[in-house]
């Protein structure tokens, strides 16, 4: 029988040769390094159970469970997973009325900060492929992301349960198709001819940007870990319910150089004000910024989370803005610095849309006296129900609900919730889904109202029902919407379940 060394040497490099000859799997790997064949003498039987274990040096990581700590091999092991990073711009051109504030009455005056759409994908051992997409935007409309996706699923053959569309929901970005179209009554035919021309010049930049982050796949070290920050408040009640929370996700290149970091919080983007008439991407866009200049070659993603009832505070200023980013950018920077969980194994993804039922919505008979009431906005959405009457002979019942969970390795459960979701979701599900690194995104794939608790939605107010009218949705959500919604994330989690 062959010695154990010489054994080695051609299970590594697939022949006998001479002690310095570089292993064929692993480059910069000599296997006849003494100390590391004395470590495997142990385990090795035969060159056929060897070669049986390792091909393309997909046991390695095995192999180092079994002899410990090497840190020479480890550094040659290649990742198994893979990610691509890309960003563009999609700062309007030409003047655009900005989104968020009813409150404006004329068109953007010019860039106080640039505006992007970024992509993160990340590719499993499997080949398995998922697709983050990352914007300075209030949010994606419905009409929007099918748009992008249909894509998408085209020319990358990305599935849409592994498409994720995220909006900072900053409220100085430009206006997207007709998302909060009663709020923006003093808009004329002019203004929304140019918010249609944008919107379609919009879908053609992120479809690219994906393409451009596919192309730039690289084996990749995923990491997670979290952090808090403290500028979000209540605003409904003050000491009322928040989330500190920030989840953040490092991704490093296969020489442990940082390529990207996604991180989130649960606030309102709404630190700059009604007043405010140039584009910026508000905290959220400090903070990425922050970021990207703290390691030059990286990108910053931030995705929003359960803040649909939370705003920062203080607020109004550009100072203040940059304030509130900085703290958050620099919260991620020191997790960024600190032991962060590795995450292994492989990509599940689960997607499914599903009614979620209105209550009963107004009468036609009620429609006509709004047409008269002194509100403009109460008119404007009187009109445009008339209108849905008119066309459909009814107005709907129930919306379709988008709802999307990634998991990421056996690690991270990641639940992408659609509209503005109120903090007591998240909250919830923290202790339900107590046990897991959790991760709970709000704003993605659709923002078409406001999603109350059963708590909110009986206390009422903007949240709990009266923002619908500038969703031109025909009224508040039915009592059901919590129990519906949860219900479906228990589903999906249990669907992508690795455990």
């Amino acid at each position: 029988m062959r010695s154990t060394k010489n054994l080695f040497r051609q299970f590594c490099c697939g022949a006998p040769g001479p002690p310095g000859r570089r292993c064929r799997y692993l480059p910069g790997v000599l296997p006849s390094d003494a100390a590391r064949c004395s470590m495997l003498k142990a385990i090795v039987v035969s060159t056929a159970v060897l070669r049986n274990a390792l091909i393309r040096g997909i046991a390695v990581t095995v192999l180092l469970g079994i002899l410990g700590d090497c840190s020479t091999l480890t550094a040659a092991v290649p990742e198994p997973w893979r990610a691509g990073v890309a960003t563009v711009s999609i700062t309007p051109e030409r003047p655009i009325w900005q989104a968020g504030y009813g409150a404006r009455v004329r068109p953007s005056e010019g860039t106080s900060q640039e505006l992007y759409a970024k992509a993160l994908v990340l590719e499993d051992p499997a080949g398995h492929r998922v697709v983050l997409v990352t914007t300075d935007l209030l949010g994606f409309p419905a009409v929007l992301s099918d748009g992008v996706a249909a894509r998408v699923r085209s020319e990358y053959h990305i599935a849409r349960k592994d498409l994720l569309l995220s909006a900072s929901h900053t409220h100085c970005g430009p206006v997207v198709a007709r998302m909060l179209a009663v709020a923006y009554d003093d808009m004329n035919g002019d203004h929304w001819r140019e918010v249609d021309r944008y919107t379609k010049e919009l879908e053609d930049r992120i479809v690219a940007v994906v393409g451009r982050a596919i192309r730039n796949l690289a084996p990749a070290r995923l990491s997670f870990g979290r952090t808090s920050a403290g500028f979000a408040a209540n605003r409904r009640q003050a000491g009322g319910p928040i989330d500190p929370d920030v989840p953040v996700l490092r991704v490093d290149g296969e020489k442990g150089v940082l390529r990207a970091v996604v991180f989130g919080y649960a606030c309102h983007a709404v630190t700059l004000d009604g007043d405010f008439y140039q584009f910026h991407g508000d905290y959220p866009g400090v903070a990425q910024e922050w970021l990207e200049k703290r390691h030059p070659g990286a990108l910053a993603l931030f995705l929003a989370g359960c803040g649909g009832d939370i705003n920062p505070k203080p607020r109004g200023s550009l100072a203040i803005t940059q304030q509130h980013g900085e703290a958050l950018a620099q919260a991620v920077n020191k997790t960024l610095s600190s032991s962060m969980q590795r995450l292994h194994g492989v990509l599940r993804s689960a997607w499914e849309e599903f009614p979620v039922r209105f209550a009963p919505p107004p009468t036609r008979e009620d429609l006509n006296r709004r047409v008269s009431d002194q509100d403009k906005y109460v008119r404007s959405h009187a009109r445009k129900m008339l209108a849905v009457l008119d066309r459909n002979g009814r107005l709907p019942p129930e919306y379709p609900y988008p709802l999307q969970v990634w998991q990421v390795g056996s690690d991270l459960t990641w639940v992408a919730m659609a509209g503005e979701v109120v903090v007591d979701y998240v909250l919830r599900l923290q202790k339900e889904l107590a046990g897991r690194q959790l991760w709970v995104s709000a704003y993605c794939n659709d923002v078409f109202g406001y999603i109350p608790s059963l708590r909110v939605l009986g206390e009422g107010g903007y949240e709990g029902g009266g923002a619908m009218l500038y969703y031109v949705q025909p009224g508040p959500f039915d009592s059901s919407i919590e129990e519906t919604i949860v219900r479906k994330v228990h589903e999906l989690v249990k669907q992508t379940d690795a455990r």
